[in-house]
């Protein structure tokens, strides 16, 4: 990493510049805040609700059981090469073009396709209604938190970013009620026009002055292959992404997959996987808010993570070793993994401070989505194990979990620490 003494800029100009941005740093900052914590709520209320209406929304297209099955995988992957194509795209033109301009981009796209997702009678448009709005998903969270980052104070960076997580992945909890109280169809329009209410905050939001001065400096912004030049750039690079890993693998295997794993822990009664979402997601909103104070009080990032994943050694151990559960101690277990995954804003938080102004919305924005994207690898190793253990997913998600753990402790060790670092700088 190096820092880019190239500015056009003159020092007395930067200088005044940052004196400017801390003379209304009180009313920027929470704009952006306020902004970022609903748009991601909007973002994280669709990509949980699909998983919610799967079955409904595909029954009332008159798909047989087993089609309801094929095409929710086929759906859900389908949304996932959304977020994976979206992370690349929106990244880079949030380092080329500003984090405002992904940011409500982002928001427009995912609520328009939240609106016509109301309106399908094919899967195949279905189909396509999710892949825009997986793509339009993908860059809303790493625009917010790269802009909240680089207009806080450097000591209290990680209360802003968790409290956007925080407010964010409340979302998942009235995405849970929604789809509840209204049709399948109506909980989409919910969704999208939230969004498009959110549009209106706009006003009073401005770019990050860090942003601007890159803009001014002879830097190439938003390279995505620069994060490949050297190997030391790269394995940083990785790092970012693999520390998110436990977090989606407790949401993407253990939690969506409740209702099987349940059945094979012997639990009495049926698991209802909106309830183990719920109890998982509200436990991660307040998880997250910990995680900042824990952090500011330790003064580290790397610690909390460390001290997280121990934690999530605990928690899904408990999840696989204990049987015959009933079916409130079986979710109380959900919120015991749910408090493991709320690491999520210091995980972006950690990416957006690795690297500098000049790809750091590249770099968050694709880390983000490529943990996202990774469920997919995930599921289909469990899979493969599956079908080696003869069938057996308890064994299967054992093995998956201890490779998943193991990979994110090494790379955490490797990590740089991140709190208190002044922002302010380009990469070469």
């Amino acid at each position: 990493m190096g820092i880019s003494g190239g500015s056009i800029l003159p020092h007395i100009c930067r200088k005044n510049i940052m004196e400017v941005q801390s003379n209304i740093k009180s009313t920027l900052p929470i704009a952006a805040i306020i902004v970022a914590s609903l748009g991601y709520f909007v973002d994280i209320y669709d990509l949980l609700l699909f998983s919610i209406v799967r079955v409904p929304s595909l029954r009332s297209l008159g798909l047989s059981p087993q089609e309801v099955t094929s095409s929710g995988i086929f759906l859900l992957n389908i949304q996932m090469t959304g977020l994976m194509l979206g992370g690349l795209f929106w990244g880079i033109l949030g380092d080329k073009k500003g984090r405002l301009t992904v940011l409500f981009g982002t928001i427009c796209l995912y609520s328009l396709a939240n609106i016509a997702n109301g309106f399908v009678h094919s899967v195949e448009s279905y189909a396509f209604w999710r892949f825009i709005a997986g793509f339009g998903l993908a860059g809303e969270l790493g625009a917010g938190i790269t802009l909240v980052a680089e207009l806080m104070p450097k000591e209290k960076r990680g209360y802003a970013t968790s409290m956007v997580a925080g407010v964010g992945i409340s979302g998942a909890i009235v995405a849970f009620y929604t789809a509840n109280f209204f049709d399948w169809r109506t909980s989409f329009f919910v969704g999208g026009g939230l969004g498009l209410i959110l549009l209106v905050l706009r006003i009073g939001v401005s770019e990050s002055f860090m942003y601007h001065i890159a803009r001014k400096e002879n830097v190439v912004r938003g390279n995505f292959f620069q994060l490949f030049k050297n190997r030391k750039t790269f394995l940083k690079y990785l790092r970012c992404i693999v520390i998110g890993l436990p977090i989606w693998l407790i949401a993407g295997i253990l939690i969506t997959l409740s209702p099987e794993f349940g059945k094979a822990l012997g639990v009495q009664g049926t698991v209802n996987a909106g309830v183990a979402v719920a109890c998982c997601y509200g436990a991660s909103m307040l998880s997250d808010l910990f995680s900042a104070l824990l952090s500011q009080y330790l003064k580290s990032r790397i610690k909390v993570v460390c001290i997280y994943l121990v934690i999530a050694i605990i928690s899904i151990s408990t999840f696989f070793i204990l049987r015959d559960l009933s079916l409130p101690a079986f979710y109380g277990v959900c919120l015991f993994l749910g408090f493991t995954a709320g690491y999520w804003a210091m995980f972006i938080t950690i990416a957006a401070e690795q690297f500098g102004t000049n790809i750091r919305a590249t770099v968050t924005t694709t880390a983000t989505n490529f943990v996202r994207g990774a469920l997919v690898p995930i599921s289909l190793l469990l899979q493969y194990l599956r079908g080696i253990f003869n069938g057996s997913i308890i064994t299967a998600g054992i093995i998956v979990s201890v490779l998943v753990l193991a990979v994110a402790f090494l790379a955490l060790s490797q990590m740089e620490e991140t709190f208190s670092k002044d922002l302010d700088y380009s990469e070469e």
